[in-house]
């Protein structure tokens, strides 16, 4: 198949580009490496089936371009992580939300199958534990940034299911705080990166608040799978799918387990949300997907278990040092 992976040179696009590419498949990425990073493609820009453009997905006409030509569009792209909404909130939501509506008006077009990429965040700050794909979404209040990113993808969801009652095959897949190797280094956007980083370089662990809210950690193998099954499986289309693990983590025990696993020196430090964001920052303090329709459906389980996937990405992150 040709395939558009949109986001594709970014921590999650870059392993499914490797994916899709180790299938036989044609690529075309596009990314504007705001966030996404060449290296992580870099081992393949001289395979003759993978195209990239170094480029917006708000460039409409480029972007049409490319989808008159594939099968299939990954949509990935997007502004994430909690640094990047903050300090870019208009950016954060014109990405978000117009570079999905450009996406799926051109699928629609040209009649294109869409796997959209959305995040657990949609949730918002309910603490119902698990949280199955038709639970409500509790937003915080307009005024506080942090619930811009949940909002827009919230609308990404929407003109999904929008464009699923035009006919369009759409998919959508959220996301559970995925981490592996390619995180990105300097941690931003990622407690993993983060705790792994400081631990390598025995800094502080920071943990916010008192580090009792949990989180459900999903190895990037396990990420990648089950966006390809929600590609794959027909009976997958006009719905959306949790994609995680359902072991709930308190932040306080990950920073314990990568201290323990880098054998770090770190001292581990408690810092309010306020003194690392802003006075009005909003947290949710659980977070556990409800996995049960993604198994039924999808035939998805997360396999790799927290201590393995951690080993994993701190061998990655130290090679990244050494280079």
């Amino acid at each position: 198949m040709k395939i558009l992976v949109t986001g594709g040179a970014g921590y999650i696009g870059s392993h499914l580009v490797d994916a899709l590419m180790a299938q036989g498949h044609e690529l075309y990425v596009i990314d504007n490496l705001s966030t996404g990073r060449i290296d992580n493609i870099r081992h393949l820009l001289g395979n003759e089936r993978l195209h990239f453009v170094n480029d917006s997905i708000l460039n409409e006409a480029l972007m049409e371009r490319i989808i008159e030509q594939v099968d299939l569009i990954y949509h990935l792209a997007a502004v994430v992580g909690v640094k990047h909404v903050l300090d870019h909130p208009f950016q954060g939501i014109l990405t978000n939300v117009r570079g999905t509506e450009i996406v799926l008006e051109l699928a629609y077009k040209y009649w294109r199958k869409v796997v959209i990429a959305s995040s657990s965040e949609v949730y918002g700050k309910s603490e119902k534990a698990p949280l199955s794909e038709d639970d409500d979404s509790i937003l915080g209040p307009t005024a506080v940034g942090r619930w811009s990113y949940a909002l827009a993808k919230a609308i990404d969801e929407h003109l999904a299911f929008i464009y699923y009652g035009k006919g369009l095959p759409v998919t959508i897949v959220r996301y559970f705080n995925s981490y592996g190797p390619r995180l990105d280094p300097r941690g931003y956007g990622s407690v993993v990166a983060k705790f792994v980083s400081q631990a390598l370089q025995d800094k502080p662990l920071t943990v916010f608040s008192d580090g009792q809210q949990t989180r459900c950690f999903t190895y990037i193998d396990d990420t990648i799978r089950g966006s390809i099954l929600a590609a794959t499986v027909k009976e997958a289309e006009g719905q959306s799918f949790n994609i995680g693990s359902n072991r709930e983590t308190p932040i306080l025990e990950l920073a314990q387990l990568v201290k323990r696993l880098t054998g770090s020196s770190s001292e581990i430090v408690h810092v309010p949300y306020a003194q690392a964001y802003r006075a009005n920052f909003e947290e949710t303090r659980r977070r556990v997907p409800d996995v049960r329709k993604a198994e039924r459906i999808l035939g998805f389980r997360a396999e790799v278990p927290l201590e393995e996937g951690l080993r994993r990405t701190i061998e990655w992150f130290r090679e990244e040092q050494l280079d």
